[in-house]
Order: C-alpha cells, then sequence, then structure tokens
C-alpha cells in the first residue's frame, strides 16, 4: 500500500506499513574501506606517506584488496625503518604519490572509510589531497579506536590499540606495522565491534554517526521504541508508563526524527527525563507537512503534556482594547470576539508583555488616560486629579468635562481598528527624536512598543482576512518531486488534508478532500486559534502556493497596520494571493 493508495484527512488514524528501505541503508549492506598507512613520521605537514594498504568490504566479505609501496622523496629514519620494517632501499623503485593517490581514490569510491585512529590517517590523506591538488571526496570517516571505547571494557582489554584488540577478537591477520597487514587486522576488529554495537541498536549505516557519543545506557537502550515507525511526515507521541503523553512532536520523518532522541544530536536536558520515562512511541502519519503542523499544536493544547513548552496554554493570547466606560482606557485581555475588528481590538499579542508594551508607547503619544479607577460620566464636584496627571501622565477626565479626551480614544480606536498611520507615523517621530537627543533607552522603548504594535496589527489583518472565508481550496507542490499538497480551510482552520500524484490530478483530489472535510475541535476562546492559522498564512503567503477556490474574496484590508510595519522595520507587507 502506498500513500495514495489509503484514506487521506485531517484527524483519521491512517494505517501505515513500512517498507525495509525506511530504515535506511543495514550495515551488511554498506560498501567499507578499511585503511591503513605507513609514513616516515607523524605529523601530516612534514612527513610523507611510504605505504597503502586498504581492503574493500560489505557484509562480512573482502571484495578487493590495494597495495602499494610509496617513494616519500626523503630519507626514511632508521627508528621508522625498524618500527615498520620499511628501508630506504625497498621504496627507491616505488612509484611516488602522485601515481599512487589516483589509483586509490579510484579504488575508494564512494566507500565509508574506516581506519584504527582514522584521525591520523584521514589527516594525510587529506594532506596529500591538498598537496596534489585534488578534491578531499569527502567520505565518511568510521575509527574504530572510537567504537571500541564505547563497547570493549577495561576488564577484557588495557587499552584499545589495533594488536591488542586484533589478540582479544582473534583477527586472522596479526597486526605488524605495515599497511595491509594491519588494515587486514582491522577488517576483523571493526566486524567483531559491529556485532556488539548491534546489541546496542547500531544496525544501520546512519547509527554509526551516534554510536561513538556519549549517551546513557538507560536512554541507548530504548532505540526500540523507534522501531517500525514510518519515514512520513506526520507527529509522534512519546508515552509513559501509564500510556499518558509525555512529549509530542513532528517531523517530515517521523522514523529518523525519533531515531534522533536516542544518540549525541539530542542535547535537551529535559529530552533524557523525557526519556527515561517512554515506554512507547504513537505515530500519527499526516497527508501533509502542514496537517503535521497543525496536528501537532492541536494534540499539544488538548493534551497539554508535561515535557512540551511551546503551544500549551494557546489561551494566553492577549488583545489591546479600549474598555467599555464612559472614558475608556486601554487595557489588555485574554477573552476575544468573534470578530475583534468590529469590537475596536488590536491582536492577537504573543505575549502580554508585548501588548503592554504596544499600550504605553500609544501613550506616549496621545492623551488617553492611564489610571485604572472606573469614571462617572461627568466628573464629581470636588474632584482631585491622581498623581499620575500631576505628573503629567493622564489628563484626569475625572476633573475635565471637556472633549480632549474624546479626541485621544478616537484616535486609539483608530489605531486599533487598523487606520492610525498619523499615530503610528508620531510614534515614528518620536522614536527618532528621542535617538538624536542621545536618549537611546527610551527611543529604545519606544521602538518596541512601535514594533509589537504593528506586528499585532499585521498579525491580526491576517487572521481576518482568513477567518472570513467560510471555505478557501489550496495546493502547493509537495516535497516529493511532481506532488502536490492539497489543504481545505473554514475560517482559518485546516478542515482536510491531502497528497496528489502530479499537477493533473490536484483538482481531483481537491474535490475529494472537500467532500471528506471534517469540522474541527471547538476552541473555547477564538485567540486559540491563532497558532494553526499562523502556520496557514505562512503556507499561503509562501509564493509557492495556488488558490483553487474560495467562497468570499480572500484579501486584507486595503490600508493597514501591516504596511506600517513594512515601511518601518523591512518586514513583509501583505499576504500575496
Amino acid at each position: 500500500m502506498n500513500d495514495f493508495d489509503r484514506p487521506t484527512g485531517l484527524g483519521l488514524d491512517l494505517a501505515y506499513q513500512p517498507a525495509l528501505a525506511d530504515f535506511g541503508e543495514p550495515l551488511h549492506e554498506v560498501t567499507f574501506v578499511v585503511v591503513d598507512l605507513e609514513t616516515t613520521g607523524t605529523s601530516a605537514q612534514s612527513s610523507s606517506i611510504t605505504e597503502f594498504g586498504a581492503v574493500k568490504v560489505r557484509g562480512g566479505e573482502v571484495l578487493g584488496e590495494f597495495q602499494s609501496l610509496v617513494n616519500p622523496g626523503t630519507p626514511i629514519t632508521p627508528f621508522v625503518a625498524r618500527l615498520t620494517g620499511i628501508t630506504n632501499g625497498m621504496v627507491a623503485q616505488a612509484p611516488r604519490l602522485d601515481s599512487v593517490l589516483p589509483a586509490f581514490l579510484e579504488f575508494l569510491g564512494d566507500a565509508v572509510i574506516v581506519a584504527h585512529n582514522a584521525p591520523f590517517d584521514v589527516g594525510f590523506l587529506r594532506a596529500a589531497c591538498r598537496d596534489l591538488d585534488y578534491a578531499w571526496p569527502g567520505n565518511e570517516v568510521v575509527d574504530t579506536v572510537q567504537l571500541a571505547r564505547r563497547v570493549v571494557p577495561r576488564t577484557e582489554a588495557p587499552n584499545c590499540k589495533l594488536s591488542t584488540l586484533a589478540m582479544l577478537f582473534g583477527a586472522r591477520v596479526t597486526p605488524e606495522h605495515r599497511a595491509l597487514a594491519d588494515a587486514l587486522a582491522t577488517v576483523d576488529v571493526l566486524h567483531a565491534l559491529l556485532e556488539r554495537l548491534a546489541g546496542w541498536g547500531v544496525t544501520h549505516r546512519a547509527d554509526l554517526k551516534s554510536a561513538t557519543a556519549r549517551v546513557p545506557d538507560a536512554i541507548r537502550r530504548k532505540h526500540t521504541l523507534a522501531a517500525g515507525l514510518p519515514d512520513a511526515p506526520g507527529v509522534y507521541l512519546f508515552r509513559g508508563p501509564s500510556d499518558e503523553v509525555l512529549y509530542i512532536g513532528r517531523s517530515v520523518s517521523i522514523r529518523n526524527r525519533v531515531r534522533s532522541y536516542f544518540t549525541a544530536s539530542e542535547k535537551r536536558g529535559r529530552m533524557a527525563e523525557m526519556l527515561r520515562l517512554a515506554t512507547a512511541v504513537t505515530p500519527l502519519v499526516c497527508a501533509t507537512e502542514l496537517e503535521a503542523q497543525v496536528r501537532e499544536i492541536r494534540l499539544i493544547a488538548e493534551q497539554k503534556p508535561w515535557y512540551n513548552k511551546r503551544s500549551k496554554n494557546p489561551e494566553r493570547a492577549c488583545w489591546l482594547h479600549l474598555t467599555s466606560e464612559p472614558h475608556p482606557r486601554l487595557a489588555v485581555t485574554r477573552r476575544t470576539p468573534a470578530d475583534p475588528l468590529t469590537h475596536h481590538m488590536l491582536g492577537p499579542f504573543l505575549t502580554g508583555g508585548q501588548a503592554r508594551l504596544a499600550a504605553e508607547a500609544l501613550q506616549s503619544v496621545v492623551d488617553i488616560r492611564t489610571c485604572t479607577r472606573r469614571l462617572p460620566p461627568l466628573p464629581r464636584s470636588g474632584s482631585v486629579a491622581c498623581a499620575r496627571a500631576e505628573l503629567g501622565r493622564c489628563p484626569a477626565p475625572c476633573t475635565n468635562a471637556g472633549s480632549q479626551h474624546e479626541d485621544a480614544v478616537s484616535a486609539v480606536r483608530r489605531v486599533l481598528d487598523g487606520q492610525g498611520q498619523d499615530l503610528v507615523a508620531a510614534l515614528r517621530d518620536r522614536m527618532n527624536r528621542l535617538s538624536e537627543l542621545e536618549r537611546y533607552e527610551e527611543a529604545a522603548a519606544v521602538r518596541n512598543g512601535l514594533r509589537a504594535l504593528l506586528t499585532a496589527g499585521d498579525r491580526g489583518s491576517r487572521h481576518q482576512a482568513l477567518h472570513r472565508v467560510a471555505e478557501l481550496v489550496a495546493a502547493s507542490p509537495g516535497r516529493r518531486p511532481g506532488h502536490w499538497d492539497v489543504a481545505v480551510i473554514h475560517h482559518g482552520r485546516l478542515v482536510a488534508a491531502t497528497s496528489a500524484r502530479s499537477l493533473h490530478d490536484v483538482l481531483e483530489a481537491a474535490r475529494a478532500a472537500v467532500l471528506t472535510a471534517e469540522v474541527p475541535p471547538e476552541l473555547d476562546n477564538p485567540a486559540s486559534w491563532a497558532e494553526e492559522t499562523d502556520l496557514i498564512d505562512a503556507w499561503l503567503s509562501s509564493g509557492r502556493t495556488r488558490l483553487l477556490s474560495a467562497s468570499e474574496p480572500w484579501c486584507q484590508p486595503a490600508v493597514s497596520l501591516s504596511r506600517q510595519l513594512a515601511e518601518t522595520f523591512g518586514q513583509r507587507g501583505h499576504v500575496t494571493q
């Protein structure tokens, strides 16, 4: 069964039978070239190669051997001659390096390089390529010394020298500081080490990259949790002993991502704690990457896993609004009506702190009251202004029944409705003026508030543009060549997702997706839609997505704070279609 034979759609548990190829290249199919070099010294910068020895193996079978003495062009010292048995007389008629190196590189091909103390041999090979103007092929390198340090305890072998390991594993050839003999001995050591590493879950080529990393045994042993997971986009749920959800993530390849948690590439401390508790991983295959992204944030908001940090509390999105009282003031709220633009509200802001920054910026250029007590329509006789008014931070409508405060409220209302270009310009002027006066901290505060204000305005206008469209169908090129991802969106929320095998099949796939669209889960607070709508907006605005149909015109207001955002901070100004 392939990806197009199974049913697709948001919210369905899709059965998936992984193929053998999903697990990467097994080690028994990997071609290794085991290399050993003899040299005139230990420095690749000042010493030369005197002998090449290499053995090509795959699946435990020797495919070929390469051996050649090399005339180093410099005398071999008596000490090195005694150590290796290679004398000046032996290399006098041997070919030069410029003749041997090309033949060796051809023998190597794209195989994985294996060497005992690989930095030494690879260092000389790199230097040789550099000196002779050959590009280093960049083959993957495996060091048997590092592998041995992971799986051979000191109680078995006092050190990881080649001679020690060859004796421990019963190598058929005894190392003797000659290139081919040492390479043959290393072949047997490699195979013995790979047998031991299989018990650690190192069974595929990708596993070798992390085999030498210091990963706690308790975590490495749990690599089996990744067995059988699909190499497909989707969401994965780590579960604990009571089947509770510990952590939720998503990836374009569930299998590869989950396997990475058991390697040294995972650096987060809380993940190590989570992995010690994990007993199973549940995969949810998705038809498209967008569906995987949406599923992830919905599941995190629903399950609130202990080890997830983001998306757990979407209800914390904030809005800036005018209070409903005779003398309104700016306030931050988490309660969101269905249509914020008709209620003079700006947002959503990611945090309450960002909303307060925007409010303070507005209050610095418009004379709106900042006190929090509720005021009567008309000032009472004998009313005394508060300390804020004495400091010039409040117009004191509690003592003044004039129209000054009403004008300020009208100006702020225009900003909340996305039409406050005059106040935005005033904030820009104030920021520049403070900077010219070298009052940099005050200028930075205005800048931060202006950025928060414009960013929320841009975000809100984009969201409203999508929320007003009852049904929108669009398609975008998928990750696989020729394939297209199709999405059906209702009021800014994803209700169906599928994939088409070619551009010719897109319309048919779209029609099927519309017919099978499901109702997304209800949310107590429409602000909870924010992160999902952000994902959909980014997908639609990528420049690669094609709009197939829309029940209503999909556009943003002709004049909005998003344009001001682009002009002020150079960010994107509007949704492209």
